[in-house]
């Protein structure tokens, strides 16, 4: 009869393990196994990958980023349109005024830093267009006037949302109008504007691809 090779037991192949020896020489891999110290490479990627954290996003920057989108889709939009845009902001008009206006105090500080960013022309008529990007799709009189009464009375407030290309006018504002997630202040039914609905419907469909993930 076949021999165990470690105890001599009787067993069922030649060169082989009784089961006794066989249970005992596999509960001595197992612990080897789980008492193997983790090789440093792979414990030092799995400490690398708790310790790796996401940069937190600087509102500011992120601020700034989506404003210069929704300025550009709204440029873009009013060329489409048949208009000659001029870009008016208060760096666009004096280059270099936002370090200088640092420390500043007065309403001519306050004038250059609520100039609208852009004015349309066509068919002889010229419209102040200042635009705003907002999340929430609500704009009011409270959100223009951060530094004081606003001095472009006849200003145009276009509003670049998640889901719709809205307008209201600062005189509207000034009424206590506001622009709502839900009204239908949509920049299409502005009367100042002949303006083309398919073009609109494109442009706040970029509007969406742009902003729906942010």
């Amino acid at each position: 009869m076949p021999e165990c090779i470690t105890c001599g037991e009787p067993t069922k192949f030649d060169g082989g393990l009784c089961y006794k020896c066989y249970k005992k020489e596999n509960k001595s891999k197992d612990v080897a196994e789980e008492e193997k110290p983790i090789s440093k490479t792979k414990k030092t990627k799995a400490d690398h990958s708790k310790k790796v954290k996401k940069p937190k996003e600087n509102p500011w920057v992120s601020g700034v980023i989506k404003g210069r989108i929704a300025e550009t889709i709204v440029e873009e939009l009013f060329r489409s349109l048949g208009f000659q845009v001029f870009s008016y902001g208060m760096e666009n008009s004096i280059p270099g005024i936002t370090d200088l206006l640092r420390g500043v105090t007065g309403d001519v500080e306050k004038n250059i830093r609520q100039m609208p960013d852009f004015v349309v022309f066509k068919d002889n008529m010229a419209h102040f267009i200042e635009v705003k990007y907002r999340a929430n799709g609500k704009l009011k009189l409270s959100d223009i006037e951060k530094y004081g009464d606003y001095p472009f009375k006849n200003a145009l407030f276009v509003l670049i949302t998640k889901k719709h290309i809205k307008c209201i006018s600062y005189a509207e504002l000034k009424e206590g109008k506001e622009i709502t997630e839900k009204d239908h202040k949509y920049l299409g039914k502005r009367n100042e504007f002949d303006t083309d609905s398919a073009l609109i419907i494109e442009y706040c469909n970029y509007a969406v691809k742009f902003f729906e993930s942010v």
